[in-house]
């Protein structure tokens, strides 16, 4: 929804360039849809285990917030047609996000979105980040349906894998990377943009979901 991964990259690679560490797309793309504690991991794996961690979190932050204030947060194409879509037909929609509670509702509200959405479901309220599916498990909890009778949208190969491990329909539309074959298998459809998302929900709506093989 929000069209914030080179804002992230940017804010990362300037904290940690900043302390001696080069960050590549190979390994940024490998933190990508996943929670803190797990980019955490990625990056002790690649620079070593002394790498000061919480340090060059809190400057990536600061980093992340001050391109927040200077530039807002922008939205992905067709979001704002989707979502009036969704709620022309009553349907109820839920975030699930792999961004820690208050930096996800910062973002969220300064995008003018957090409003329109019942329920939003963050990596520090859940015990394992994508691409386990514990996420989607909570939201389609929260908002009283099954995990089969959910669509998830995501942008990234975690977030596809963790759709697909909790049962829903994943739809991709992709970000800075574009899928491997493994993730056009699990994934129902992958599209360019939100806009291509709005017929093939209507579709849904008129002949009811896909079945989904696990």
């Amino acid at each position: 929804m929000l069209d914030t991964e080179r804002m992230a990259k940017k804010a990362w690679t300037r904290a940690l360039g900043e302390s001696g560490y080069q960050l590549d797309d190979v390994v940024y793309l490998r933190m990508v849809g996943r929670t803190a504690l797990d980019a955490q991991g990625v990056l002790a794996e690649v620079f070593g285990p002394d790498l000061p961690y919480q340090d060059l979190y809190s400057l990536r932050q600061a980093y992340y917030e001050e391109d927040i204030e200077l530039n807002g947060v922008p939205i992905k194409q067709g979001l704002l047609e989707l979502l009036d879509f969704l709620e022309e037909h009553a349907v109820p929609k839920a975030i699930a996000s792999s961004t820690s509670s208050l930096f996800a509702l910062r973002k969220l509200e300064r995008a003018g979105i957090a409003h329109r959405f019942q329920t939003i479901v963050c990596g520090d309220q859940v015990s394992r980040g994508k691409p386990a599916p514990d996420l989607f498990l909570e939201a389609a909890r929260q908002i009283g349906f099954p995990p089969d009778r959910c669509i998830v949208l995501e942008d990234s190969e975690a977030g596809i894998r963790a759709g697909h491990a909790a049962g829903a329909v994943p739809i991709m539309i992709p970000d800075l990377k574009q899928p491997e074959p493994e993730i056009y298998h699990l994934a129902y459809r992958v599209l360019p943009t939100l806009h291509e998302v709005i017929p093939l929900l209507d579709q849904f709506l008129k002949e009811g979901l896909p079945e989904r093989s696990r």
